[in-house]
């Protein structure tokens, strides 16, 4: 893979894990532990509000999830082995690494 598209795929992570990271941020309040207070809110409000906030840690475990996937292709384009099947070692197709520039397998291999 030439550098400027190597460069251009770091760039695009970088934005991402940033775009992340600040959703994270935004998001804490929602992940934080319900009140069961039945003096305030009543059973149905309790119910919507520990929803909320299970999918609040759903989309937060996702995101992390995310992030690790994020870190460990920008440790493959730092470590020279980003573009190649960590299973195989054979080039992943640039049309895969536009879809998913994470992608560490080839198309084969993550059959």
């Amino acid at each position: 893979m030439d550098t400027t598209k190597l460069d251009e795929r770091r760039i695009a992570l970088l934005a991402l894990r940033a775009e992340l990271e600040e959703l994270a941020a935004t998001n804490a309040q929602a992940r934080e532990v319900v009140e069961l207070d039945q003096q305030s809110v009543g059973r149905l409000s309790r119910m919507d509000a520990l929803q909320g906030q299970a999918m609040a840690q759903e989309t937060m475990r996702r995101r992390a999830l995310e992030l690790k996937r994020i870190e460990a292709a920008l440790a493959r384009i730092e470590e020279d082995e980003y573009g190649y099947c960590a299973k195989c070692g054979e080039e992943i197709v640039a049309a895969r690494l536009d879809l998913d520039p994470m992608a560490a397998l080839c198309a084969g291999c993550a059959r």
